[in-house]
């Protein structure tokens, strides 16, 4: 098979007989296409939020608010009703305070064992937490964190790139809906982009997109512009890293993902919900300031703070994660057991596996059919 990405479209597959709309012309008939996207009560805005908006933390805690140790056996200092606790793998639970520089006590520490508590800097000026005469080392988990190591080379990924391409994804059977993917960008000016993939700063280390755009089949994107129209009121909006997804991106993701990272990256032998134009990865950003909202984890992370249930970090941290999903869930989206940030579809199983690159998809005059 050629290595050129347009000679890998199979006509031919009921999967490439898709439209994809410039969606900023639609914007003159958007009262009919989006019937629902009047102001919501003005109760439903306050309805999302998870309870009362906690607090954020003294400065001086979030350098000590994390993850310390090695992979399976980590270590977690986080932030709960304005106090800070410490979780030590398979011993327990205990709050701590601060009882002079670097040096810190177990509030209640009569069953605790622990006689000697330190969070400080070594000689290099990496944070540990000392417990006893251990220290355990602080952990980033960001992909722009310069001790964090590269999955894989520039050469590595254009290797599996021509290996990708060269194959088709998995035959489905049965039918499915005729695919309408909508870019993403012109949808609101308050939608914002972040695609990692097309840039270093992902879980790889090297870009694998050739383009920064995103796009989902039309009921998805019609949800989530739904979604953003209703966190506005409260100062939010949406940022996304990731929608559509083609297929042959996901095989490069597989095969370049070592064995313990594979729960975060989807088996192209089952293809992605992303691959179906039903997946979208997102956060929150401030609109006043433009800024990302703080969450537990960064995203594409590979750590128990992916979780949505993760527990560690700050109050605020997981008061955000937690209103970003219930407006997701608002409509229609499920957030992915395994990463607070991946949210896919209701709908997905309706749409085949797709495999168009980005420079395919039209978004030029109307109503395009890609061939």
């Amino acid at each position: 098979m050629p290595d050129d990405p347009h000679q890998h479209w199979s006509c031919s597959s009921p999967a490439s007989h898709f439209h994809v709309r410039n969606w900023a012309a639609a914007l003159l008939v958007l009262g009919f296409l989006y019937p629902g996207l009047s102001s919501p009560h003005p109760g439903a805005q306050s309805s999302l939020l998870p309870g009362p908006q906690p607090a954020d933390v003294p400065a001086q805690w979030k350098q000590w608010i994390g993850e310390y140790g090695a992979d399976g056996d980590l270590h977690s200092v986080f932030e709960r009703e304005g106090k800070l606790w410490l979780s030590i793998k398979d011993k327990g639970l205990w709050q701590i305070e601060q009882k002079s520089p670097g040096q810190f006590s177990v509030v209640h520490p009569a069953s605790s064992g622990l006689d000697d508590l330190s969070i400080g800097r070594g000689s290099t000026g990496i944070l540990y937490l000392g417990i006893s005469d251990v220290r355990f080392r602080f952990r980033t988990f960001d992909t722009d964190d310069p001790l964090s190591p590269k999955i894989a080379t520039q050469s590595r990924i254009d290797e599996l790139r021509r290996a990708a391409l060269a194959l088709r994804p998995p035959n489905e059977k049965g039918s499915f809906r005729t695919p309408d993917l909508v870019e993403l960008a012109p949808l609101a000016p308050s939608i914002h982009l972040d695609i990692r993939y097309a840039t270093a700063h992902d879980f790889l280390g090297t870009a694998v997109y050739t383009e920064a755009r995103a796009f989902l089949q039309r009921p998805a994107a019609q949800a989530l512009l739904r979604v953003q129209q209703k966190l506005k009121p409260l100062g939010y909006g949406l940022l996304i890293f990731d929608a559509y997804r083609p297929w042959y991106v996901t095989k490069i993701f597989w095969d370049a993902t070592p064995p313990e990272g594979k729960i975060f990256v989807a088996d192209p032998a089952q293809g992605s919900r992303h691959n179906r134009g039903c997946a979208v990865d997102l956060t929150l950003y401030d609109l006043a300031t433009g800024k990302p909202i703080d969450m537990p984890g960064t995203y594409d992370e590979m750590s128990p703070r992916s979780f949505p249930d993760y527990t560690g970090g700050t109050s605020l941290q997981r008061w955000h994660r937690d209103l970003l999903r219930g407006a997701m869930e608002s409509d229609g989206f499920a957030v992915y057991d395994s990463e607070w940030w991946h949210f896919d579809y209701q709908d997905w199983r309706e749409y085949p596996i797709l495999n168009a690159p980005f420079e395919m998809l039209d978004s030029g005059h109307g109503l395009t059919p890609v061939h």
